[in-house]
């Protein structure tokens, strides 16, 4: 009868530890790398959501030169989400007297997110005594939104911007 000596040498003895541990520490890396795009995901997050506290959410302002007054009235009270509807915008000057026959260019966009309205909206009539009619906005999801107008009359331009929370 014959018997096989098996010896094994130090280093095959440690190899099924030394596996281990690399499965130790790629599992702690993955995890890691988990945790921190859970961080970066929450915070992302928090900042799409974020609202200025002091924020002026006014349906009438002055214009940022101070040439005209502007208000709105939208189509349904409150502004839907995922409708298409037209605003009234109202224009008068600083001291109070209607502005007629204006250009008028309107776009918007979510500021913490990056994007715009998802339509064209454009002044497509104007209604007179200083009111003119703004079809063709959408607001997609709810959160905070600005909309912008460019308003040129008599030779002179001006901006103003309002804000809503949808």
């Amino acid at each position: 009868m014959s018997t096989v000596n098996q010896t094994t040498t130090f280093a095959e003895t440690r190899q099924p530890r030394r596996f281990g541990r690399l499965f130790r520490w790629i599992g702690i890396g993955m995890a890691a790398l988990v945790l921190l795009a859970l961080v970066a995901f929450g915070a992302m997050v928090a900042w799409m959501n974020y609202v200025p506290a002091d924020l002026d959410i006014s349906t009438s302002l002055v214009t940022d030169n101070g040439l005209y007054r502007a208000s709105y009235t939208p189509q349904y009270e409150p502004v839907p989400i995922n409708q298409i509807q037209s605003w009234t915008l109202h224009l008068e000057t600083e001291d109070g007297r209607p502005v007629e026959g204006a250009q008028i260019r309107v776009d918007g966009d979510m500021p913490q997110h990056g994007h715009g309205l998802p339509t064209r909206p454009q002044v497509t009539e104007y209604l007179g005594n200083g009111d003119y009619r703004v079809e063709g906005l959408k607001f997609h999801m709810p959160g905070w939104w600005i909309v912008e107008f460019d308003i040129t009359a008599d030779g002179q331009t001006d901006h103003v911007t309002f804000n809503l929370i949808l």
